[in-house]
């Protein structure tokens, strides 16, 4: 059985080598079906035990690759797929990891060159064969070769979009098991971090080998890599889910340590050393006073371990919450008795970033509003792409197509069941300005301005003179970068803050797990800044404003409260803010 994400990265890949043999437009077919296939709540391999008719509920699917998503549930890939490989032998998910590679280019150096993987890139773009292709240059073969490390350093992390479904599924699972006691999700990955290494599931039971055989025989469970008396691993829609499984006495104890940071646990650790406490995966010990009758030596009574609170209790600090085990200075805040009451999901009350068919979203004006309301949002703002740099093939509009969708929006508010402030997604161009006229963008009730081309070197000014811009009211994700394929444009955090603060404008955390900008250190710094943050989900179709929990998390590694995230306040609220 294959899940819907695995069904999803089979036409996906299907579309990319389409696209890369020069097919026009099938490729775009067979994209639409694979996001819808992945966001739709029904379970694709009990679709396809049906039959193709039953898989053709899914929007987007029709007759031809419903036939190819039965075969694949069935048999692991579809026919063609596996011709399209052996025409195009490449690895295109590493290839296309790169900045500025994109299916087409993967297909051009594939036949110019013989390309096939990220060290064939490499040689190639260092020998200067790049440039003499028809259509690339010294420019581009310089571009990929500085964005190729960049994609070797991403391999092998996964996005925290991708694994929190499938930890919590393996939470789900546990849950379900009787001898499983206590369950949590452990490391990095509760942390919200942006990339995720392995799957890491903390169970406590007395029971430890009916957990782990129970683990070894998980239905979701594609490979069992490994298993023990107390520990196993297996691999799940791609990626390592580790189990440990303890005695539940020192579940809170392991849950603490194994949660981590590193750096968080040793400055923890030298904190109980000072207060003559010993503090490891097994509890807390005080060794002040027990004395090992054979050697001499303080061994240490177990004063905690059973709870992760009691952890922190035994140490005299509050709790900490898991996203601020950074080593930041939390420790010493919750010393001083100055931890923030960080924002909590549920919190956001609207989305301030989302995209309709007007320009590159899927779904109209009424849509989106009404998905908005299923979801518990009180308002949203419309900001479709505006035309100006990095918009290609139409997707943008100008000016005059703007001021049409704000006339439709005004005429249609009356009827629409949440707030809907218009407004338009400006782009910041290179200097600084803006590509939307300031006569509309004054007529505007929000305007999000974000940088989409020219992302390499520092763009500190080039943000700060869009957040000094009278009209902006959000800046969005504000460094430009997509995780996994580029860095995007490096800032001075503390100056574009203090920009923002002085001149009223928020600086948003884009909670697409492809992007997670800003990121946790970041918001901190805008938090101490005195600025205001907006949590927005760049939303293209409804399923994605579910995006707005990892926007939360992200916000809570920054230390935020409720009261400093814009769209936290009521309509009203957020109408007094915008400029």
């Amino acid at each position: 059985m294959r899940p819907n994400a695995e069904i999803a990265d089979l036409l996906e890949e299907y579309a990319d080598l389409l696209e890369a043999q020069g097919v026009e437009y099938k490729h775009r077919t067979y994209r639409r079906a694979a996001e819808s296939i992945r966001d739709s709540p029904e379970d694709i391999a009990a679709l396809a035990a049906e039959g193709p008719e039953a898989v053709q509920q899914i929007q987007d699917v029709g007759e031809s690759i419903s036939k190819k998503v039965v075969e694949a549930v069935e048999t692991g890939v579809f026919e063609q797929l596996e011709e399209a490989r052996a025409e195009m032998p490449v690895e295109m998910a590493a290839l296309t990891g790169v900045e500025g590679v994109g299916p087409k280019t993967v297909g051009d150096l594939y036949h110019a060159l013989d390309v096939r993987d990220l060290d064939d890139l490499e040689n190639a773009a260092r020998e200067g064969e790049i440039r003499d292709v028809s259509g690339f240059g010294e420019k581009t073969e310089r571009n990929i070769l500085e964005g190729i490390e960049f994609a070797r350093q991403s391999q092998g992390r996964e996005l925290l979009g991708d694994a929190r479904p499938v930890g919590e599924a393996a939470l789900d699972f546990f849950e379900a098991i009787p001898e499983a006691g206590r369950c949590e999700l452990a490391g990095s990955l509760r942390r919200w971090k942006p990339t995720i290494g392995d799957i890491d599931v903390l169970v406590g039971s007395d029971d430890r080998q009916a957990v782990i055989d129970a683990f070894t025989d998980w239905e979701q469970a594609d490979e069992v890599i490994e298993a023990g008396t107390d520990k196993a691993a297996v691999r799940s829609e791609g990626q390592r889910v580790d189990l440990r499984v303890v005695v539940p006495d020192e579940f809170g104890s392991a849950l603490q340590y194994f949660t981590g940071s590193k750096q968080h646990n040793i400055r923890l650790r030298n904190y109980a050393i000072e207060r003559d406490l010993k503090i490891n995966e097994y509890g807390v010990f005080d060794v002040s006073q027990v004395e090992d009758p054979n050697s001499g030596q303080r061994v240490g009574q177990r004063v905690a371990g059973r709870t992760e609170d009691g952890m922190y209790d035994a140490l005299e600090l509050p709790f900490i919450e898991p996203e601020m085990r950074e080593d930041r200075g939390e420790i010493d805040a919750a010393a001083d008795g100055d931890l923030p009451d960080l924002i909590a999901e549920g919190e956001v009350r609207g989305d301030l970033h989302l995209h309709t068919e007007w320009s590159d979203g899927e779904y109209t004006i009424e849509q989106m509003a009404e998905a908005a309301v299923e979801f518990g949002h009180d308002y949203i703002c419309v900001s479709d792409h505006a035309t100006g740099p990095g918009m290609v093939g139409g997707v943008g509009l100008d000016d005059e197509e703007l001021r049409e969708q704000l006339a439709e929006i005004r005429d249609l508010e009356s009827d629409l069941p949440v707030t809907v402030f218009a407004g338009v997604e400006a782009n910041i161009a290179k200097d600084g300005s803006i590509s939307v006229g300031d006569d509309l963008l004054a007529d505007l009730d929000c305007v999000v301005a974000s940088p989409h081309s020219g992302l390499e070197g520092d763009g500190t000014d080039r943000i700060v003179a869009a957040i000094e811009h009278p009209s902006v009211d959000i800046i969005g994700h504000p460094s430009g970068r997509m995780i996994h394929r580029r860095p995007g444009v490096e800032l001075d955090i503390d100056v574009v803050a203090r920009a923002a603060a002085e001149n009223d404008t928020a600086l948003e955390i884009n909670s697409n797990p492809h992007r997670l900008d800003l990121w946790g250190s970041a918001v901190k710094q805008v938090v101490e800044c005195g600025a205001t943050i907006a949590i927005d989900t760049d939303a293209h179709s409804p399923p994605e404003y579910e995006y707005v929990r990892y926007g939360v998390h992200t916000a809570r590694r920054g230390w935020a409260q409720a009261d400093d995230v814009l769209n936290t306040r009521d309509a009203e609220g957020v109408r007094d803010f915008l400029h």
